[in-house]
């Protein structure tokens, strides 16, 4: 049986204001810089699970998290980053392209290139192990070339956590460190192989998107699961 494009991860836990921003100040390495500045808002975390029942198993990330693609960013059927300066809108655009993919189309590089074209290039911020890890290994990868797999994604929904709009209402300020939001998007995954196979599966993640004024948004992070 084919497999499926991996169900996105949930990583991660809330720190205080406090704890957040000294993080940040102190310049702590990439991975628990991006999630001070994304736990500065939204604030207490939860673990969870969204992935549906789907045609094939998650595929292991350790190849892809820390692979560094060559190809040409946006290559293949990867869709380029839209010039959007709302973070809502772009987080649509943005959980499209990661639950979208063809492999009859792209290669395994020219996805990981075209996805990190979609990435903040602050690099004090920027977690490109969280948005490559949903790549397949390029094993995996190759054998749902064999099968022509390819997925499409419609979006449902997108709106701020309700733990983001309380911690930025309780201190108004904080955004303006970073710009970075957190927004929840949903929606469904409709994948395909050949000889007629198909499934889908519903979606939902929470990402972290930078959206500095005067500046189109990008992609921080896939952010830790919040309350609704």
């Amino acid at each position: 049986m084919p497999k499926r494009f991996p169900a996105l991860s949930d990583y991660g836990l809330g720190w205080s204001t406090r704890q957040r921003i000294t993080a940040i100040a102190t310049g702590l390495a990439v991975l628990l810089a991006l999630a001070a500045a994304v736990a500065l808002l939204t604030g207490r975390t939860t673990a969870g699970d969204g992935r549906a029942a789907a045609p094939t198993s998650q595929p292991s990330s350790s190849t892809s998290a820390s692979a560094d693609p060559t190809a040409t960013a946006g290559a293949g059927s990867v869709a380029k980053p839209p010039q959007l300066a709302d973070p809502v809108a772009f987080s649509k655009a943005a959980a499209t392209v990661l639950w979208s993919y063809d492999t009859r189309t792209t290669s395994h590089d020219q996805q990981l290139a075209g996805l990190k074209a979609w990435l903040t290039s602050e690099t004090t911020y920027a977690d490109w192990s969280s948005i490559s890890a949903q790549v397949p290994d390029p094993v995996l990868w190759s054998r749902m070339a064999d099968q022509d797999q390819y997925a499409t994604a419609t979006v449902t929904e997108a709106h701020y956590p309700s733990a983001f709009k309380e911690a930025l209402a309780d201190d108004p300020s904080a955004i303006t460190q970073a710009y970075i939001y957190a927004v929840t998007v949903t929606g469904k995954q409709q994948i395909a192989w050949k000889n007629g196979g198909a499934g889908a599966e519903d979606r939902s993640v929470t990402l972290a998107v930078q959206c500095r004024p005067n500046a189109n948004c990008s992609l921080v992070a896939i952010a830790p699961t919040v309350v609704p």
